[in-house]
């Protein structure tokens, strides 16, 4: 029997999970998560199996597009066995899409395996090329680890896009400077607004804010921009660089949200599934996973209630200088 798709209440298909493997990374990035960050014990945790359960469900119910977040998703103890059993939908064609975000901190280690399991790009955020800069963001991070990493996924033949997160007042500075270093690496660049998620401090982010409408005016004053029409199963719109040829992309859940598009749902490590990234709605689908093991039509029938109850939108807003459409959890958490 043919399973029907995933549509939810407003006849938008759900084709892309985004999957978190884990909440914890080697880097504590100040939108991300706090300085003393409280990790969750291992027992709340999808098992490797259970991921490889729930994915396979997804895949099973229309889900072609499958990205693998944290957290740092290569910091878990055994994330290769399940990349390497993900490769079983590609091979079969289930799955048009394997992919990754990743801090770029491991790639050194894991961008070989990554290729031979059949993954052909991977998303590295990097928001400052300054190393004093790239410290204090992450707070214990080192760049030329990050750059190696981008380095070894090139010479592993996989496609690198950076994404960074335009922070007014941090990184303003470095606009062409990104955009040249990506040029000159051949590799695409996606800038995204930052979000009101977690503990903002005392001006809910409002000081960080930079709208990628300025942004794009500011490359616009220096380069020549033609709008594209591709997408890539994301939220970026995109534009060509006619100087230089390349990519850049525009991430835009403040500015300009991008929800009446929107096809995909997010699975945190705790088995949490999130139909909007800025709501606080979720469903539990751990429960079905354990109290019914290796049983899919529970779990089938948890998704699909799920994804019955996905709203319109989001309502994040920075506008009459407030934070309006908060959410609690971190970045972190929700796997980004």
């Amino acid at each position: 029997m043919v399973k029907t798709s995933l549509i939810d209440p407003f006849l938008r298909p759900v084709t892309y999970l985004r999957l978190s493997v884990t909440d914890r990374c080697d880097f504590r990035c100040t939108y991300c998560m706090t300085e003393q960050m409280t990790f969750l014990p291992k027992k709340e945790l999808l098992t490797l199996e259970e991921l490889d359960q729930v994915a396979t469900t997804f895949i099973g119910l229309g889900v072609r597009k499958l990205r693998i977040t944290g957290g740092e998703p290569l910091v878990r103890r055994g994330i290769m066995g399940f990349f390497q059993a993900m490769s079983r939908h590609l091979e079969s064609g289930a799955l048009d899409e394997l992919t990754l975000t990743t801090n770029g901190s491991q790639l050194g280690r894991f961008a070989q395996d990554l290729a031979d399991a059949g993954m052909k790009r991977v998303n590295i955020s990097l928001d400052t090329l300054d190393e004093q800069k790239f410290a204090d963001i992450t707070r214990r991070g080192r760049l030329s680890q990050v750059l190696d990493g981008i380095q070894a996924a090139k010479d592993a033949g996989l496609k690198v896009k950076l994404n960074a997160v335009a922070i007014k007042d941090f990184n303003q500075d470095e606009l062409f400077t990104l955009t040249k270093f990506c040029a000159d690496q051949a590799i695409d660049l996606t800038f995204i607004e930052v979000m009101p998620m977690g503990d903002m401090g005392e001006d809910g982010h409002i000081g960080k804010y930079w709208p990628l409408e300025d942004l794009r005016a500011e490359l616009a004053g220096k380069y020549t921009l033609t709008d594209l029409s591709e997408r890539t199963g994301g939220p970026a719109r995109y534009v060509r660089v006619n100087e230089t040829g390349q990519k850049i992309g525009f991430i835009t859940p403040l500015s300009h949200n991008f929800c009446e598009s929107c096809n995909r749902v997010r699975l945190t490590c705790t088995g949490e599934l999130f139909t909007c990234l800025g709501q606080d709605g979720k469903s539990d689908l751990r429960e079905p996973l354990r109290t019914h093991p290796g049983d899919m039509t529970q779990l089938e029938a948890a998704i699909r209630a799920a994804i019955s109850l996905k709203p319109k939108g989001h309502d994040f807003d920075y506008s009459r200088q407030e934070t309006s459409g908060q959410t609690k959890r971190y970045m972190s958490h929700t796997g980004g």
